[in-house]
């Protein structure tokens, strides 16, 4: 009986690539985000960095001889300054006011349209439009076809109102000039309920509905369910809004310059800001306390960002 000698097994795996192939292999996965990468860094991180060396130089357009290094001189006036810390006071109210009125607005709204009913799309696309609408455009909608005390839509109410109740000489108050900040405020909450409608919406849809059709079944009644059931759901979703609203609306400049030009103390950071850069000309104060915007702004955008991942991680996990 003769026997038959195997042939030794030959491994045709092939060897995992070493570490200079993995790295050109990333790099070429990475290579077509650079352009947008470099685009970025030229368009918003050289600036910056203008703007913080800027900040640290005595520099006023009037006196173009006396440039020169001011350290934090700069930081220092722009925290003892009586129209900066006004400033800041009415940002701090205008990004409260509009912030918690649109969440409130938008939890409603997000309330009503996650029924059914007919023509739910329909409603949902007219009640995003006012978020699409250029904010100068916005502002000057507000200011002369409600606002105005002639021939404005607010006026024109009043007087149909006391023309239906047989009452003769109907107010007819000047908005702006009786409440300025408030004018600026309703004008931002129009125009920013709709972004806090959207996720408000999109938190609602995310719940657990065989639990709530439980808690129905158990004689839960609607107030109960949205008390200890909904809300508790919304909560990431609530501080999402109102961190990504503030991030937006402490930088706004549009409705204040367009509605009240900064004046009758509405004036807020940014609009200050360019009063002191395109007026007083003083580019080192301006510089610093755009910076200082600047820094708070990532602050308020890291807890954002926070919130964000650890709604990522919930879904993840589900």
């Amino acid at each position: 009986m003769t026997s038959v000698a195997e042939k030794p097994s030959v491994d045709t795996a092939e060897p995992p690539p070493s570490g200079a192939v993995r790295r050109v292999s990333a790099w070429a996965r990475r290579a077509p985000l650079l352009p947008a990468l470099i685009f970025m860094i030229i368009v918003t991180q050289l600036p910056f960095v203008a703007t913080l060396v800027i900040s640290f130089m005595d520099w006023n357009a009037y006196y173009p001889d006396e440039v020169g290094f001011a350290g934090f001189d700069n930081f220092k006036r722009v925290f003892t300054d009586v129209n900066m810390r006004d400033a800041v006071w009415t940002t701090i109210l205008l990004t409260a006011g509009v912030v918690l009125i649109s969440l409130l607005l938008g939890l409603g709204i997000a309330l009503l349209l996650d029924r059914k009913f007919r023509g739910r799309g329909a409603v949902r696309t007219m009640m995003i439009a006012p978020f699409l609408v250029v904010p100068v455009a916005a502002a000057l909608i507000w200011k002369h076809a409600l606002y105005n005390p002639e021939y404005g839509l607010f006026n024109g109410a009043l007087t149909w109102l006391w023309g239906l109740f047989g009452a003769d000489n109907p107010p007819q108050p000047d908005w702006i000039s009786n409440m300025p900040l408030w004018a600026v405020i309703f004008a931002l909450v129009w125009q920013w309920t709709p972004f806090m409608m959207l996720i408000l919406l999109a938190g609602l849809q995310g719940r657990p509905l065989d639990v709530i059709e439980a808690a129905r079944i158990d004689g839960a009644n609607s107030w109960q369910i949205f008390r200890s059931m909904t809300l508790p759901h919304l909560r990431q979703y609530l501080e999402l809004g109102a961190l990504l609203g503030s991030i937006y609306i402490v930088q706004n400049f549009d409705a204040v310059f367009t509605i009240t030009s900064g004046g009758l103390g509405t004036a807020n950071l940014p609009y200050t800001i360019y009063q002191i850069f395109y007026q007083a000309h003083d580019y080192g104060r301006a510089s610093a306390a755009a910076v200082i915007v600047v820094l708070g702004t990532i602050i308020i955008a890291t807890f954002a960002l926070r919130t964000v991942s650890s709604l990522f991680k919930q879904e993840a996990g589900r």
